[in-house]
């Protein structure tokens, strides 16, 4: 006799795992990172592996000293190293990722209970840390693609040189910023090849498009109507912000983690315009051009709340102003 096992809905499966998620992950920055080493050559190659090999390693010892059973099958540690390394400058010492690593895998993912229980994104606060820590290697110094001529970057330029005699458009074109021969970290120059991999992720359904269109919506649209260089049109300043910067990174890879972003679609589009705003704010008032890493590692605290506060009624459930009454 054969047992019927009844259990409550939904009963929905999906074929999908977290390794075949993360293999369309590695697939869709895999333009980035080619691009990454035609712009900076073998020393964006070299950072990408020693962040990489970082990551697994640091993530295979934690499970070695905690007893656990090993987790490095579902290769999301070499996403984060991967995401890690785009978020450096091809000036970075080879020794920075390994202490990125071991912060971004140890500290804000295996400690909290490893992959999905993690609140923050390891890569955002990875980056972060090593910002707060070492400001000199993350920041202080940008080389051009191709000649590796230290150059400010896009942002930078907005941010300090309003008035000055030669505009930005007299450095940087809209089109070298969408393509990527511009300076900043490696793996962000490039919209152009950013936006590729997540219309793959898009096609592919990893991601949904609630927090990237409304993350970079905002941004459009806030720096469109409130521009604060006078030397171009408010056109192109709102093009200068949204294809310069992580903006594009951040939006498509890392505000959608999974663990770390909201599950409801309005929960992900408030998400996606408060990323955005923050985003707008530390770039027109905070001390450094850039706000993508700290606007993301903000919303992630408001995560789970957007969750609650827009998750849909059940159907038939009670619904404002209307009680259903009992028998």
């Amino acid at each position: 006799m054969k047992e019927l096992i009844v259990s409550s809905s939904p009963h929905a499966k999906d074929h999908r795992t977290v390794s075949t998620v993360m293999g369309c992950v590695l697939l869709a920055l895999f333009p980035t990172a080619v691009g990454a080493v035609i712009f900076f050559k073998w020393k964006a190659l070299l950072l990408m592996a020693v962040s990489i090999v970082s990551c697994v390693f640091f993530e295979y010892i934690y499970n070695v000293l905690a007893q656990k059973p090993q987790t490095l099958h579902d290769c999301s540690a070499i996403v984060t190293g991967l995401l890690l390394a785009f978020n450096l400058p091809s000036t970075a010492p080879f020794w920075l990722p390994v202490i990125g690593a071991l912060f971004a895998i140890v500290v804000v993912k295996m400690l909290f209970g490893g992959l999905g229980k993690n609140v923050f994104n390891p890569a955002i606060a990875g980056r972060i840390f090593l910002f707060l820590s070492f400001s000199p290697l993350m920041s202080g110094k940008w080389t051009a693609p191709f000649d590796g001529i230290s150059s400010a970057t896009p942002l930078a330029y907005l941010k300090n040189a309003s008035g000055e005699l030669v505009t930005i458009t007299d450095k940087f074109t809209v089109a070298d910023c969408f393509l990527g021969n511009v300076g900043g970290c490696i793996g962000e120059t490039s919209a152009a090849l950013l936006l590729l991999g997540g219309i793959y992720l898009l096609y592919k359904r990893v991601i949904t498009w609630h927090i990237p269109v409304s993350f970079i919506g905002t941004v459009a649209v806030v720096t469109l109507l409130l521009p604060r260089y006078g030397d171009i049109s408010a056109w192109q300043y709102m093009q200068y912000h949204v294809f310069s910067g992580g903006l594009f990174l951040g939006a498509f890879f890392m505000a959608t983690d999974y663990a770390t972003s909201p599950i409801t679609p309005m929960g992900r589009i408030i998400y996606g315009i408060g990323c955005g705003l923050i985003t707008v704010f530390i770039r027109y008032f905070g001390g450094y051009p850039e706000g993508v890493s700290f606007a993301i590692l903000l919303m992630n605290c408001f995560a789970t709340y957007l969750d609650g506060k827009t998750i849909p009624k059940n159907f038939g459930g009670e619904r404002r102003g209307i009680r259903i009454k009992k028998s």
